[in-house]
C-alpha cells in the first residue's frame, strides 16, 4: 500500500511539475512551485475515470501527446523570450530552428551544439516516458462503476472551473472572485491555436496591403538622387546604445566623435529612431520591412511578400536608373529569394575575396566589407550610381572577437586580420560569464559604428547618401532594454540631408530625447517621398 501511495504522489507531481513548467525566463522564481494548476484534478480524475483498455488506452496516449506538446512549446516561448524577446509562433518560426542551430554553432562549437541537440532530444523522450508512466499510475486505479462516474462528474466540475479562470486570465469576462490557482497550460494551448488563426488572418490582410502600392503606378519616383546610395546595416545595433549606461557612455562618444570629424569635412547628418518588426535576431526581417514598405515581422509574412509582387526600394532604384546590390558578408549558403528582391548584383561571403581567418561565426570584418564595396562596385567601371543594401555582421552574435581598424590601403585579401581573428578568449569561455558577453558586445558595436563613419569621412570628398540603420536590439539579457527601437543616421551632402528634414529627425548622429519612433515600415515610402522630386538637384519630377 505504501508503495502504491508513493508511486500516485510521484505520478501527480510529475504532472504538477509540466504543468507549471515556465514558458518565460521571469516566471523562473520559487512562487511557481506553489501554484495549484487547475489541469491537474482534471487529468488525475478523467484517468480514474477511464477504462484501463480500449478506447480509454486511446484518450490516455492522445492526452500525453497534448501534455508533450505543450511542454515543447513552452520551452520554445522560453528559448524565443531569452533570445528575441517574444514567444514562439508556431506557424511563422519553424524556419528558426535551422537559423538556431547555426548560430548556436558559432557561439559554443559544433561538438557542443550537437551535444546541446542530442540533449535534447532526450530530454524530450524522457518527458514521453514519464508521462506515460505518471498517466498509467493513475490510469490503474480500478474504480467502481459509480465511482468513476462520479470521478466523471468532479473532473467536468473542475474542467469548468478551469474554464472560468482561462477566460478571466485572457480578459474574456470579469468575475467577481477569480477562482483560485491557475489553469495556465490550457491558457497557453488554446492561446497558441488563436495564435495560429490570426496568423493566418494576418497573413490574408498581409498579402492585400502587398498587393495595394500607391507608388506603383508612379515612373519618376528617386530622381532626386545624383549619387551612390548605400543602405547599411549595423547588427544588433539598438537603442540601448543611447540609453543604457553600460553602453550609453562608450558608443554616445563615439556617435559625438564622429559628429565633429564628419561636420567638419562639410558632411550633413540627421538622426532619429526606428521601430524594429524583431529583436535579438532574424536581421532579414527589418532588411525586408525596410525595403518594401510592410510590417513584417515573421518568417510568413516574409515569404509572402517575396511571393507578391511587391516593388521594393531596389526594383524601384533600378527603373530610376540606379545599379541594384546587396553585399552581404554573412551569407554562406545559397540565396534563391534574392532574385526576387531587386537586386542587380547578390555579393555574398564567397564573392568578396576575404581570404583572412573568420571571427567565429563572423565571416570577415566590417572593414574589409566596406574595401571590398569600393573595389566590387564603387570602382568607376559603371556610370550608372549605385543603390546599395550592406549587411553588416562584425556586431553579431557571439562578438568574440572584436576586430580593430587598420589602414584602408593595408587591407589586401584581408590576411592583416588573421592575428585577431585568433586573440582572446573563444566563446564558448567568454559566454559563461554575462557580464563578458555584454562587454564584448558593447566593443563589437564600437567597432562597426568606428568603422561606418570612418568609410563615409574617407568618401566625403564625394560622398554618397547613406542610411545607417540598427536591424534591431540584441537579446534582452545583453541589450538590457525591451524596446524595439533602433537608431537610423542619414549622411550625406546637405541638399540631399535637407531633403529628409520634413521627418522630424534631430541633427547631428544622436537623436534628441523628444524624436518621435517611426515605424521601420514607413521608410520606403518617405524615401520615396523626399528623393522622387527634383529639390535642386536636376532630374524629372
Amino acid at each position: 500500500m505504501t508503495r502504491r501511495v508513493t508511486q500516485l504522489v510521484l505520478a501527480a507531481l510529475v504532472l504538477h511539475l509540466l504543468l507549471i513548467q515556465p514558458n518565460h525566463p521571469a516566471a523562473m522564481t520559487w512562487q511557481a512551485l506553489i501554484v495549484f494548476p487547475l489541469e491537474l484534478p482534471v487529468i488525475l480524475l478523467g484517468l480514474i475515470a477511464l477504462p484501463q483498455a480500449g478506447w480509454g488506452r486511446v484518450l490516455r496516449g492522445a492526452l500525453v501527446a497534448v501534455l508533450m506538446a505543450i511542454a515543447i512549446l513552452k520551452a520554445a516561448d522560453f528559448a524565443m523570450f531569452t533570445a528575441l524577446g517574444r514567444g514562439f509562433n508556431p506557424v511563422a518560426d519553424l524556419s528558426l530552428i535551422k537559423a538556431g542551430l547555426r548560430l548556436a554553432t558559432g557561439a559554443i562549437g559544433p561538438v557542443l551544439t550537437l551535444g546541446a541537440g542530442l540533449a535534447a532530444l532526450v530530454a524530450v523522450a524522457c518527458v514521453g516516458w514519464a508521462l506515460w508512466w505518471a498517466s498509467g499510475v493513475w490510469a490503474r486505479i480500478a474504480a467502481p462503476p459509480m465511482l468513476a462516474r462520479g470521478m466523471a462528474a468532479a473532473s467536468v466540475l473542475f474542467a469548468g472551473v478551469a474554464t472560468a479562470e482561462i477566460g478571466h486570465a485572457m480578459g474574456r469576462w470579469d468575475l467577481p472572485l477569480s477562482p483560485p490557482g491557475a489553469a495556465f497550460t490550457a491558457r497557453m494551448g488554446l492561446e497558441r491555436i488563436g495564435m495560429a488563426r490570426a496568423t493566418l488572418a494576418d497573413l490574408r490582410a498581409f498579402e492585400a496591403a502587398a498587393a495595394n502600392d500607391p507608388y506603383a503606378a508612379r515612373e519618376t519616383l528617386l530622381r532626386g538622387i545624383d549619387r551612390d546610395v548605400l543602405i547599411v546595416f549595423v547588427e544588433s545595433y539598438g537603442r540601448t546604445s543611447l540609453d543604457t549606461p553600460l553602453y550609453a557612455e562608450t558608443h554616445r562618444a563615439t556617435l559625438t566623435e564622429a559628429e565633429a570629424r564628419l561636420g567638419a569635412l562639410g558632411l550633413e547628418m540627421r538622426s532619429g529612431l526606428l521601430s524594429a518588426p524583431t529583436r535579438g535576431g532574424q536581421s532579414w526581417l527589418s532588411h525586408a520591412t525596410f525595403a518594401n514598405g510592410l510590417w513584417i515581422a515573421d518568417q510568413t509574412s516574409y515569404a509572402a511578400a517575396l511571393a507578391s509582387n511587391r516593388r521594393s526600394l531596389f526594383h524601384i532604384a533600378s527603373d530610376a536608373g540606379f545599379r541594384t546590390a546587396a553585399v552581404m558578408p554573412q551569407i554562406t549558403l545559397d540565396w534563391p529569394e534574392s532574385a526576387r528582391m531587386g537586386f542587380e548584383t547578390v555579393l555574398a561571403a564567397r564573392d568578396l575575396g576575404y581570404a583572412g581567418l573568420p571571427f567565429n561565426w563572423v565571416t570577415m570584418p566590417d572593414q574589409f566589407t566596406f574595401a571590398a564595396l569600393d573595389r566590387l562596385l564603387r570602382d568607376g567601371r559603371d556610370e550608372r550610381p549605385l543603390f546599395a543594401q550592406l549587411a553588416l555582421g562584425s556586431s553579431h552574435a557571439p562578438w568574440v572577437p572584436v576586430p580593430e581598424l587598420v589602414s584602408w590601403d593595408d587591407i589586401g585579401n584581408g590576411r592583416i586580420f588573421d592575428e585577431m581573428a585568433q586573440s582572446g578568449d573563444p566563446p564558448d569561455v567568454v559566454w559563461r560569464d554575462r557580464d563578458r558577453v555584454r562587454d564584448q558586445y558593447r566593443q563589437a558595436v564600437d567597432y562597426a559604428l568606428s568603422v561606418v563613419f570612418d568609410y563615409a569621412a574617407r568618401h566625403a570628398a564625394d560622398p554618397p547618401l547613406i542610411f545607417v540603420v540598427g536591424d534591431h536590439q540584441a537579446a534582452g539579457f545583453v541589450a538590457l532594454d525591451d524596446r524595439p527601437d533602433v537608431p537610423v543616421h542619414v549622411i550625406g551632402p546637405e541638399a540631399l540631408v535637407t531633403a529628409a528634414a520634413d521627418w522630424g529627425w534631430t541633427e547631428g548622429l544622436i537623436p534628441g530625447e523628444g524624436v518621435e519612433v517611426r515605424s521601420m515600415a514607413g521608410m520606403r515610402d518617405m524615401i520615396l517621398d523626399a528623393y522622387s522630386r527634383p529639390a535642386g538637384l536636376g532630374g524629372d519630377s
